[in-house]
């Protein structure tokens, strides 16, 4: 009798043993197909676009620190940071009574040298009185600024009063430095402030800010893909929303290297420009490298590619089956594929990671968490 209850009591423990194990394999042989199914994605017809990126701030694209022509007192400042200038606009002077009476003791020398030529020794002196007094007109003209171009006053390094040097006119594509001073003209209170950029080199900073710009870093990798005239979107680090639209318009030859990584600038000029746009924002560039209308395309994670070799999985009858493709563009998101796939096609995703569980009895082997032996079976 008691080993019948033995046979009987084994034998419940074995049916029960089996009713778990099937029951825990049926509920993960139908989570395995629902994770299939959730993961799956449908080959569809799609515009692809590749693109580089690079960072950098907004400039001119015409700029120019401007100086006085010969050493002086500024008598007149007749601009300030902010005012829009037309081209040939006089910006500042110098007291330029000295250089006005060397140009009117030029001027009565070279008429009394133009009185008579007859000599060789004569038409010396011709020549070398009139060079005299083109010299004079050239320091009474390098005593004023004018605006070579029209734009925005981005600096005024000077005050009234004060000293000036000549020659420190230059041309550069972006804005000076910050730095700042004050002076009055016409009785009115000028206040001169630089902007950010690079150091200011002239007395007065003038900027086309029309006419605006971003040069980038691109590296050796994507500087192949860029050409002159490509496309390029332009966001703005401190402007949500904000975007402008450019053009590759230079590609340097030489790179410049920084802690061991080739990088190539590249300008980028702005064909519209929006109106919150300023000097000196920070704004990165995407420039249009490739792209393909209406082809099969998938997302890129789906792909990969090994050795040259480019595979995907794709979902057939409920089974997941590898799949060698040919992809043409690749881009930010999407992969364009040129063969190995049709339309309609289940391609499968990868499995997310840190989910994955290992097989066996419940409680057993630690397979799982639920707690030890057969109390954690739930």
């Amino acid at each position: 009798m008691n080993g019948t209850l033995a046979v009987l009591l084994l034998g419940g423990v074995g049916i029960a043993f089996s009713s778990l194990g099937g029951s825990t394999s049926s509920s993960a042989d139908a989570t395995s197909a629902a994770g299939g199914a959730a993961r799956a994605v449908t080959v569809t017809r799609s515009t692809v676009t590749a693109s580089v990126s690079a960072s950098g701030a907004v400039e001119s694209a015409q700029a120019r620190s401007l100086g006085f022509g010969t050493n002086g007192t500024v008598k007149k400042i007749y601009v300030e940071v902010g005012d829009k200038v037309r081209k040939g606009q006089i910006l500042a002077r110098l007291d330029d009574s000295a250089a006005r009476e060397s140009l009117d003791a030029a001027a009565a020398a070279l008429d009394s040298a133009d009185d008579d030529t007859s000599t060789a020794a004569l038409y010396a002196q011709y020549v070398n009185a009139r060079n005299t007094y083109r010299a004079a007109e050239r320091t009474v003209a390098a005593t004023v600024i004018k605006a070579p171009f029209a734009g925005t006053v981005t600096a005024v390094n000077g005050t009234v009063g004060g000293p000036a040097s000549g020659g420190s006119a230059s041309s550069s594509g972006s804005s000076g430095s910050s730095g700042s001073s004050t002076g009055s003209s016409g009785g009115s209170s000028r206040t001169a402030s630089g902007s950010t950029g690079s150091s200011s080199t002239g007395f007065v900073e003038l900027a086309d800010t029309r006419k605006l710009q971003l040069v980038g870093t691109f590296t050796e990798s994507d500087i192949t893909k860029l050409k002159i005239g490509q496309s390029a979107a332009v966001t703005f680090d401190a402007l949500p929303g904000v975007t402008a639209t450019g053009k590759v318009t230079q590609i340097q030859p030489t790179a410049a290297t920084s802690n061991n990584v080739v990088q190539y600038p590249v300008t980028i000029s702005f064909v519209q420009v929006p109106t919150e746009i300023r000097l000196g924002q920070t704004a990165t560039v995407k420039v249009a490298v490739g792209q393909a209308e209406n082809v099969l395309a998938v997302p890129s994670t789906v792909v990969t590619t090994t050795g040259g070799r480019s595979t995907v999985t794709v979902l057939r009858n409920g089974a997941q089956t590898p799949v060698q493709v040919e992809v043409g563009v690749r881009g930010d998101t999407l992969t364009e594929i040129t063969s190995g796939l049709a339309e309609g096609d289940q391609v499968v995703r990868p499995a997310a990671t840190g989910t994955n569980q290992q097989g066996g009895f419940p409680g057993l082997g630690g397979g799982n968490r639920g707690g030890g032996g057969l109390g954690g079976v739930r």
